[in-house]
């Protein structure tokens, strides 16, 4: 198994340029004082589709041979990885058809829906939806993309943490929200090229720490779906790929409680304006409450994504 390196993040970048945005890196002196340091924030909840996975997704469909883009691409998703590979299949002018479980949020499947892919559903506490997937491909001839273990998949999304050591410069720590691994392996791989000492977390949910077994013991941990409201990351085992990065690559694995979860929710919406999925606030809640001195450190923070339910959002921040 060939590793992705560095140098396939950099041409990740070149291919999305003019098709991803340049996401802004946002500053709070408020997050500042409550952590006693400088705190960047990467916001990929303004990306396109409203998360990092199109960095990803656009960047593996892009290089596609004439015969894949004919028969078209499959993938299976809880939701952000979904809309971007519809999204991504739309603009390169390619059909998409994409396995989503029963309950992913509403604004998720309606936006892979409207982005003109097919949405095929499953239970994801009965069923498989990588045999679904598997099956699904072989059966129409598409081309399975996987939501994170795949080396074009992580090499795109490690653009985001490109863009932030391109703009503030090196740092002392990056926090990293956790499912699969592609965010964080393709993190890691910018972090070990534009800033060398930079501590690299990865942060999951309390109740779905496969990737934090698995860091400690050195070898892929399998879990049951978790119950978390962190959708985005309800993973239940990380990647061959990403595992081998992240093990290589990366410091530590944390996690954050659902409450701790809400808290940076409801933060990032009073005090910077901003709509962030839970999923999203993983970084901010590891930063927060994982443990790690920060004092006087500059650190960065990769904000995943801001596709959740107003409906819910509203109930989850409600006191």
């Amino acid at each position: 198994m060939q590793l992705p390196t560095y140098d396939d993040v950099a041409a990740a970048a070149r291919r999305l340029e003019g098709h991803a945005h340049r996401t802004p890196v946002l500053r709070s002196r408020t997050a500042d004082t409550l952590l006693g340091a400088q705190l960047f924030f990467k916001c990929e909840n303004f990306q396109r589709m409203g998360a990092f996975k199109f960095r990803g997704a656009f960047n593996a469909l892009s290089q596609f041979t004439p015969a894949q883009r004919k028969t078209g691409v499959l993938a299976f998703s809880s939701g952000n990885h979904a809309q971007a590979v519809a999204l991504s299949a739309r603009i390169l002018g390619m059909p998409a058809a994409i396995v989503m479980p029963l309950d992913a949020p509403a604004a998720k499947l309606a936006a892979t829906r409207g982005y003109g892919a097919e949405v095929i559903t499953y239970d994801r506490f009965t069923e498989d939806r990588q045999a679904i997937s598997q099956r699904l491909a072989l059966e129409r001839g598409m081309t399975l993309i996987p939501p994170y273990d795949h080396p074009d998949v992580l090499a795109g999304q490690g653009t985001a943490a490109k863009e932030l050591f391109d703009e503030v410069g090196e740092l002392d720590h990056l926090f990293v929200c956790l499912g699969g691994g592609g965010l964080l392996s393709g993190s890691a791989l910018a972090a070990r090229a534009l800033s060398p000492r930079c501590k690299v977390y990865g942060v999951e949910p309390q109740a779905g720490n496969d990737g934090q077994q698995s860091f400690q013991r050195g070898e892929i941990v399998h879990i049951n779906t978790p119950q978390t409201i962190a959708d985005g990351a309800q993973t239940q085992f990380l990647g061959q790929y990403t595992f081998a990065i992240i093990r290589r690559d990366v410091d530590d694995i944390l996690t954050a409680s659902d409450a701790q979860l809400v808290q940076a929710m409801r933060f990032f919406a009073e005090r910077m304006k901003m709509l962030v999925e839970p999923t999203g606030c993983l970084g901010f809640a590891g930063a927060q409450h994982g443990g790690v001195a920060l004092e006087s450190a500059r650190v960065g923070v990769i904000i995943s994504g801001g596709n959740v339910d107003l409906a819910r959002f509203a109930q989850l921040v409600a006191p």
